[in-house]
């Protein structure tokens, strides 16, 4: 009796607005099935038991009527799938959502249109559960005023793939652990992918272009970032990937080009007897190669393709140390030697020193000036015939001379 008095109900939601949904849910038993025709239903529904919602076909909306969260799923085992959902309310301190999720587990948001809607999805002490092949833009708001397209928060063991974030704020996964975060797109956000505090997570194979950040990881651990793509990313200190104080990272076989910074090493590693493993990654094209601050040590870099950049090693304090780095096999475009016996290593040493004449590294007003043809001048001017003693950076003992396939 269920399932056609539902059918009925839904096909008439469209044309008196009462959350009817909202009633099926209530009356469906644990671990039903509620497979939607096209409509647009009411908004603000509470799930408090294992539910599948599906749409059956294109056209299903459920409209929040720019009120509170669209949907709250306090429950396990519950699944959204063939959904638009639009029209959250527009408070931040209440977390306004297209969807939240709070103390579950064995969940699924799949194939999900989400627009208009402050936050995207919220994860709250989340586990075990999956996020695919979503699609999240957030309020037409100023970037700093959107709110997250997805939120991790102590969120352990989830899988997160194939979603595109694009006009939203940030993604986040903060105090979140054991997630695999691989195939999502990340375009016109601010920070596509930003971790705080979290460890053990696995990020590889996504996309992210045109975002002030690409990927940042902060006061983490334990994590590999692989075969990534950051491109553009916006601003005086655009970012393609950073970390600060982030200890036992392996960021390897990435893309990284166009942004202002390519790599961004701040207090890393951090974590006393810990190394941070850069290897095999394109560093091509951007204002800066790699920028170092602060105390940066024990990390690994090796055989990079450093390439095209303006500058390719920038150390913005002294305190950096990036001398007491691994820094070996990488392939300089700007490497001015010789390989006389033909191995494809340079017969001497990259040496990378810093001028005290290119007042852009310490003066962002002077940046402004940045890869103009004065500055050119002046750099050229400093390496010839520098006014005082350059600091030195780090050398590469075994440069490669040639790249290879």
């Amino acid at each position: 009796m269920f399932k056609p008095l539902f059918a009925l109900l839904a096909l008439v939601l469209p044309l008196f607005g009462a959350n009817i949904l909202q009633e099926a849910i209530d009356a469906a038993p644990s671990g039903s099935i509620l497979k939607l025709p096209a409509g647009v239903y009411k908004g603000n529904l509470v799930i408090n038991k294992p539910l599948t919602i599906i749409g059956k076909e294109a056209g299903v909306v459920i409209d929040g009527e720019n009120k509170g969260t669209v949907v709250q799923i306090k429950s396990s085992y519950v699944t959204l799938k063939n959904l638009k959902i639009i029209n959250s309310g527009d408070r931040h301190e209440k977390i306004d959502a297209a969807i939240t999720i709070s103390d579950a587990s064995q969940c699924e948001i799949s194939e999900c249109v989400i627009d208009n809607c402050l936050f995207g999805i919220d994860m709250q002490m989340v586990r075990n559960s999956i996020i695919a092949n979503n699609t999240i833009t957030s309020k037409d708001f100023e970037l700093g005023l959107k709110g997250d397209g997805l939120r991790l928060w102590y969120s352990n063991d989830n899988i997160v793939k194939k979603n595109k974030l694009i006009h939203s704020r940030d993604m986040v996964v903060w105090y979140s652990h054991g997630n695999i975060i691989e195939e999502n797109i990340g375009e016109y956000c601010r920070y596509s992918l930003h971790f705080m505090y979290a460890g053990k997570n696995i990020v590889r194979n996504n996309r992210y272009q045109y975002n002030s950040v690409g990927i940042f990881f902060m006061y983490s651990k334990d994590t590999i970032a692989t075969g990534n793509f950051v491109k553009s990313s916006l601003g005086a200190t655009g970012m393609g990937i950073g970390m600060k104080e982030a200890s036992s990272f392996t960021i390897k076989d990435n893309t990284i080009l166009y942004c202002a910074q390519g790599m961004y090493i701040d207090r890393s590693s951090f974590e006393p007897d810990t190394q941070n493993f850069i290897e095999n990654n394109k560093i091509l094209y951007n204002s800066e190669g790699f920028r170092f601050h602060s105390l940066s040590e024990s990390n690994v870099i090796k055989n990079n393709k450093v390439m095209g950049n303006i500058e390719d090693v920038v150390n913005d304090g002294k305190s950096s140390k990036t001398y007491n780095n691994d820094i070996s096999q990488n392939y300089w475009d700007n490497y001015e030697g010789f390989d006389k016996n033909g191995d494809n290593i340079g017969d001497t040493p990259h040496k990378v020193y810093q001028y005290a004449d290119q007042l852009w590294v310490y003066n962002p007003n002077v940046k402004f000036f940045y890869g103009s043809p004065v500055i050119s001048l002046l750099n050229f001017l400093a390496k010839l015939a520098p006014f005082s003693k350059p600091l030195f950076l780090f050398e590469d003992k075994e440069p490669i001379i040639k790249i290879e396939g």
